[in-house]
């Protein structure tokens, strides 16, 4: 999708919890990662069950998987709208001024980097906007409701569990507004609501990448500044706990013994799992909010 979405996406809303965290720990020496290996594969097996039942659910759709938020924008708020605007969006305060068209769109089509393509049913644009009021984040008795008065549909890249691709997209028109309101097309995605359950055991991922046919899987994530023996560092192993439809990864942390003073911020590690199989086209999840996380994949 085009623009800034009005909602900040979760994998980002992750990585800065994340960072949050790491630089609230980075004072002297970062705490002792104690990660239960027992609770850790205990909820990554309940992350796998619970991906396995939106994958039913979503029956013939669940070849295309998209990653993050379905909803964003294209362009900024005006400074006359923006607070309500905004805030009436993340309520899903978003109705038809106009009667929109009830009828399912032709199947489209997603197409990825490698320059693969997959049928997808589309939503009907009236769909789309009742899609969009279902996903409250937060009430807002005070906001004004933000009013589509057209929609076209067009298409725009997403982030899906294969990678990035080109999807069909709903494009509305709101009153009062320069802004546009967009809504991956995509009829029943696989989709599971993020939890924090799992916080606590090893690090929550924000990436992936491997290829399709190999075993080895490396995620990304905010961890210790310093590698190595210098004061603070850290040392990462990457654990895959694995299904025929997904794969959830524990990171856990080793610290080092050495106590002294610590950089305030965070940095971007890596850490790689043997996975028992070829990756193929699983999901991979977060551990912590079990949700997919972007992959990228390599020939």
């Amino acid at each position: 999708m085009g623009g800034n979405g009005s909602k900040a996406r979760r994998a980002t809303g992750r990585y800065a919890f994340a960072l949050l965290t790491t630089m609230a720990l980075a004072g002297c020496a970062f705490a002792p990662g104690a990660t239960d290996p027992a609770a850790a594969h205990q909820r990554a097996q309940a992350v796998l069950s619970k991906w396995a039942d939106a994958v039913a659910a979503a029956g013939a759709n669940a070849a295309v998987n998209p990653v993050g938020e379905l909803t964003g924008q294209v362009g900024d708020w005006e400074e006359a709208v923006g607070d309500n605007n905004k805030r009436a969006l993340m309520a899903g305060l978003v109705a038809s001024a106009n009667p929109l068209s009830e009828a399912a769109p032709p199947d489209g089509e997603v197409t990825w980097q490698d320059g693969s393509t997959t049928k997808v049913p589309l939503l009907a644009a009236q769909q789309a906007i009742v899609a969009i009021e279902n996903t409250t984040e937060a009430p807002c008795s005070d906001c004004s409701m933000l009013l589509v008065t057209d929609a076209r549909l067009t298409s725009g890249p997403i982030q899906t569990t294969r990678g990035p691709a080109t999807a069909p997209i709903w494009e509305f028109t709101l009153q009062g507004t320069a802004v546009k309101l967009t809504r991956v097309a995509i009829a029943n995605p696989v989709v599971v609501v993020p939890d924090e359950v799992g916080s606590g055991l090893g690090l929550s991922i924000d990436s992936a990448s491997g290829s399709v046919s190999g075993t080895e899987l490396t995620v990304a994530f905010v961890g210790a500044p310093d590698p190595g023996d210098k004061p603070c560092g850290e040392d990462y192993t990457a654990e895959a706990v694995e299904s025929d439809l997904a794969v959830v990864v524990i990171v856990t942390r080793h610290p080092h013994v050495t106590i002294g003073a610590c950089s305030a911020v965070g940095a971007r590690r890596t850490a790689t799992a043997t996975l028992a199989a070829p990756l193929g086209d699983r999901a991979v999840l977060d551990l912590q909010q079990g949700t997919p996380v972007p992959v990228v994949l390599t020939p």
